[in-house]
């Protein structure tokens, strides 16, 4: 079984193939053992509290060639356990927003460390987060960097919410 097919293979050595780049260091060290398999099921934890719904940015009327250091607005709906609603936000970029939008739910989340790296398919982003009390690694896996850096802080507040 080669390691492309191998979803068992150590979880830095798949990495390493698919993407030509280490785990951020911290997270190469908490995951050093683990399959791929157990890898993303640990830092790529979509069940939770908190889901996603629905995202956008809001400012069609601005093209991104014209964009300058001013706030963009999104918009999104967020479950939190069964309470389901929709936030509108100005931020500086989306990570920025879907962090207004959490706090605004009561969920903190402070982002200590991004990562976000491409291979030819998809995009992987890494991000260690804190509640102020203890930090977790999170992974978020998307065609689109966008969305896999809002699926990585998503999974990191549940992380952090476990």
């Amino acid at each position: 079984m080669t390691i492309l097919s191998d979803r068992h293979c150590v979880a830095a050595a798949w990495f390493g193939h698919h993407f030509g780049a280490a785990l951020p260091r911290g997270l190469r060290e908490e995951a050093d053992a683990m399959s791929w398999e157990n890898f993303v099921a640990t830092y790529s934890h979509t069940a939770g509290p908190l889901r996603l719904g629905h995202w956008a940015c809001t400012d069609t009327e601005r093209p991104a060639g014209r964009l300058g250091p001013e706030a963009r607005n999104f918009r999104a709906t967020i479950a939190v356990g069964d309470h389901i609603s929709t936030s509108t936000t100005a931020a500086s970029g989306p990570i920025a927003a879907l962090t207004a939008m959490l706090h605004d739910r009561g969920v903190t989340l402070e982002t200590l460390t991004f990562h976000q790296m491409r291979s030819a398919a998809t995009t992987a982003t890494f991000i260690r987060g804190t509640n102020g009390i203890r930090a977790e690694w999170a992974m978020g896996w998307s065609e689109d960097p966008t969305q896999s850096a809002l699926r990585a802080v998503i999974a990191c507040a549940n992380r952090l919410l476990a």
